[in-house]
C-alpha cells in the first residue's frame, strides 16, 4: 500500500469524521481493524444515519459505540453476523471480510470480471468484492499476484480502503 495513500486516508477520515483515532494523539494504522471498527467507519462515512431498528445481536450491547453502526449495517445488508446470533465486534476483520462490507456499502454493484489474485477462488463469497475493489483501485493485493485474503485488515488499510472507495 501506497504510504502516501495511507497518509492521505487518515487525514480524510479524521476530517470527515470517519475515525477520531485510537486515541487522541495516535491513529494506530498495524493496529488491527476490528469488525465493530470497521462497520462504524463505514456508517460515519455514510453520514452515521439513524437505523430504523437496533440489532438483536447477544454480543452487541445497546450502549456500545458501535451498536448504531452495526444495526445500520444489518439493515443496509453489508453485515448478516457471523451466525448463532452473534457479531462478533472484537474480532479481527480479514480483509476479504473488509472489501466484502465495502462492496455491499457501495450497493454490491455488477461486476464482469474476476479479480486476478491466485488466492481468490471464483467460488469464494468475497470474489467478487475483490474483482469490484481491484477494478475500481481500492485495491492492488499484497504483491506477488496475492489479495492475502485471511489475513487481518489493519486500520490504515481499511481507512485507505473506504478513502480509495469515496474519491
Amino acid at each position: 500500500m501506497c504510504i502516501r495513500d495511507s497518509y492521505n486516508a487518515v487525514l480524510w477520515a479524521a476530517e470527515k469524521g470517519v475515525t477520531s483515532g485510537a486515541d487522541a494523539l495516535h491513529f494506530s494504522p498495524n493496529a488491527p481493524c476490528t469488525r465493530a471498527q470497521i462497520v462504524t467507519f463505514l456508517w460515519r462515512a455514510a453520514g452515521s444515519p439513524e437505523p430504523k431498528t437496533m440489532s438483536s445481536f447477544a454480543d452487541v450491547p445497546a450502549d456500545a459505540f458501535y451498536a448504531k453502526a452495526v444495526a445500520w449495517a444489518v439493515e443496509n445488508g453489508i453485515t448478516g453476523g457471523t451466525g448463532e446470533g452473534m457479531f462478533s465486534p472484537d474480532a479481527t476483520c480479514t480483509r476479504a471480510q473488509s472489501v466484502t462490507f465495502l462492496y455491499r456499502a457501495s450497493g454490491s454493484p455488477a461486476v464482469s470480471d474476476k479479480a486476478e489474485f491466485s488466492d481468490v477462488s471464483t467460488t469464494a463469497f468475497y470474489a467478487d468484492a475483490v474483482a469490484w475493489a481491484a477494478k475500481k483501485g481500492i485495491t492492488t493485493g499484497i504483491g506477488g499476484g496475492l489479495f492475502g485474503s485471511g489475513n487481518d485488515c489493519t486500520r490504515g488499510q481499511i481507512v485507505t480502503f473506504l478513502w480509495r472507495c469515496k474519491k
